[in-house]
């Protein structure tokens, strides 16, 4: 299903199909070849001083055991839907710089940017992502062991997209729902906090 964005500007079709999709076809797996793909469309991500602080652990749903345990890690509400996607990917942003090990106050910023990076990449290969913060931070950080010096920031969802056709009941409502976004001029100012033109 595709939901593209009325803007009030054109722009790349890549940020306007770019979607959080809740309806995935859990029959279609991702390649590696094209989980490579993603990773490298993270790796390119702009960073303070290219330091890259994020890390990303990948769980494919053709490794079950470890999906599942991924998938236990998501609120209820996140589970019920992406049970069905091929890939749940955490992201995690490193809170110091690697060159130096003072603190990095860019660390999460850089770490959301090669998300989104992530996600733009997907919906380019045909699939599609949804970020979400609803899940258990502490046991996802004692169940993959994961250093403290590392924030925990999202998972991914990723995965090919369900027809239309075989979407039921409440999923299909919200999938149905319109996209929403703050008119474009209340979203930034020139020169000066406050101050609106153009």
């Amino acid at each position: 299903m595709k939901k593209t964005a009325i803007t009030e500007q054109p722009i790349h079709p890549v940020l306007a199909e770019r979607w959080s999709s809740r309806a995935y076809n859990p029959y279609k797996l991702i390649t590696d070849e094209f989980i490579l793909s993603l990773m490298e469309a993270a790796r390119w991500s702009p960073s303070c001083m290219g330091d890259q602080p994020w890390q990303f652990i990948i769980f494919n749903k053709k490794d079950a055991t470890q999906w599942t345990q991924a998938l236990n890690c998501l609120s209820i509400g996140n589970q019920n839907w992406a049970m069905d996607a091929s890939l749940l990917i955490l992201s995690c942003a490193n809170k110091n710089f690697s060159h130096n090990d003072k603190v990095n106050r860019w660390s999460q910023h850089d770490t959301g940017a090669a998300c989104e990076n992530i996600c733009l990449q997907a919906t380019s290969l045909g699939m599609q992502a949804h970020q979400m913060g609803g899940f258990d931070v502490e046991k996802s950080r004692q169940s993959f062991q994961i250093p403290s010096q590392y924030d925990l920031m999202s998972f991914i969802a990723i995965g090919y997209p369900l027809a239309i056709e075989e979407i039921k009941g409440e999923l299909l409502n919200r999938e149905k729902e319109a996209r929403k976004r703050k008119p474009l001029r209340e979203i930034f100012y020139i020169n000066s906090w406050g101050v609106q033109s153009l």
